[in-house]
């Protein structure tokens, strides 16, 4: 029997989510892949109260060891990490352009393709009675038949409500889906137990990816396309839930980076940034909703002020790099048609 000392619960994180949020899984996966000690909590009616004042009440959420608040954001969350444990399975690569890649394409997960994962969760029947029962399980435990069923039908009538703000209607359904499937052939065509976008080991993109996917998996419609299209990266997406035994080198600066990669950052290019850049237009001239037309047709949504920050943010982000590394990200944006967004 090993006498190591265990972590108590003063030293170890605790981290409140629940299984149906991709940002949920992908801090939590972080936190798996990262050796960060942890209690694994699902936020339901029990202990909602210890939560009501964090704000914004959004998940995950994360109390550090020995404090007694709780924070969110699961990108500032993981950096903050990175700061907290630096060199203990960083998930950021070394190369600091190869970290700006990595950075933008976590943001585009995080901030297109969940657009995807809300859209077939709430667009068809059967995903919305199959998630809207998932969630209110987890959620309410101590509920059972007609209520837990009325909890589900509350759930899922205030999400359905949210699709317009979020951009999920019928008209943008094609611009969506058209991305979703681009993305999931791209992964299909590179991703496996020990292969990832920028080398052998997962960083701040996969995951960001990965959350998405996660839940993704799960629910019926996209669990079936994932199966048909891309039944690597579902596998991928299974080990990467916890991949705390992966170890793995990142790629050399200037080493050439995988097709996949390049091909999603292309993806970025053809479809995040012209909506980042079309969202800030319209904040800017006091609009309520922005518009613009992809390949597949025009899209349209509700203004997002937060969405400007993520696009300062990576302007900001490339502006701070400098010398060869600089040189050589700007090379890569240029090929696949992000520079101009970002560079202004």
């Amino acid at each position: 029997m090993s006498t190591a000392a265990q972590p108590t619960a003063e030293d170890r994180y605790r981290l409140l989510g629940t299984l149906g949020s991709p940002y949920s899984m992908k801090l939590r996966a972080i936190m798996r892949y990262r050796h960060l000690p942890h209690d694994w909590v699902l936020r339901t009616a029990r202990n909602r109260a210890e939560t009501a004042d964090v704000k914004p009440n959004l998940l995950p959420m994360l109390r550090y060891p020995g404090e007694s608040r709780y924070r969110v954001d699961s990108t500032p969350l993981a950096y903050d990490l990175e700061a907290r444990h630096p060199g203990q399975r960083s998930i950021i690569p070394e190369d600091p352009g190869l970290a700006f890649l990595c950075h933008l394409l976590e943001d585009m997960a995080d901030e297109w393709l969940t657009k995807a994962m809300f859209h077939y969760r709430w667009f068809h029947a059967a995903d919305i009675d199959y998630a809207a029962h998932w969630i209110a399980d987890d959620s309410f435990p101590d509920t059972r038949g007609p209520e837990r069923d009325a909890m589900a039908k509350q759930f899922a009538e205030r999400q359905i409500g949210r699709m317009p703000i979020v951009g999920c209607t019928p008209e943008n359904a094609p611009v969506i889906e058209a991305s979703f499937h681009r993305i999931l052939a791209l992964l299909e065509s590179r991703v496996s137990v020990h292969d990832f976008l920028f080398g052998s080991r997962p960083g701040l993109g996969d995951f960001g990816l990965f959350g998405q996917l996660k839940t993704m998996a799960t629910d019926p419609t996209p669990m079936a396309i994932m199966r048909a299209e891309a039944m690597k990266t579902e596998s991928w997406v299974r080990q990467l839930d916890d991949a705390s035994g992966i170890e793995g080198e990142w790629l050399a600066p200037g080493e050439e980076l995988p097709a996949a990669t390049l091909g999603l950052l292309a993806l970025t290019g053809d479809y995040y940034l012209p909506f980042l850049l079309a969202n800030a237009a319209a904040v800017e001239a006091g609009e309520a909703t922005l518009s613009l037309a992809y390949a597949q047709g025009p899209y349209s949504q509700g203004t997002f002020r937060y969405q400007v920050k993520c696009l300062q943010d990576l302007r900001r982000r490339l502006a701070a790099l400098s010398g060869e590394a600089a040189a050589r990200t700007r090379a890569i944006l240029q090929q696949t048609g992000c520079l101009d967004a970002l560079a202004q």
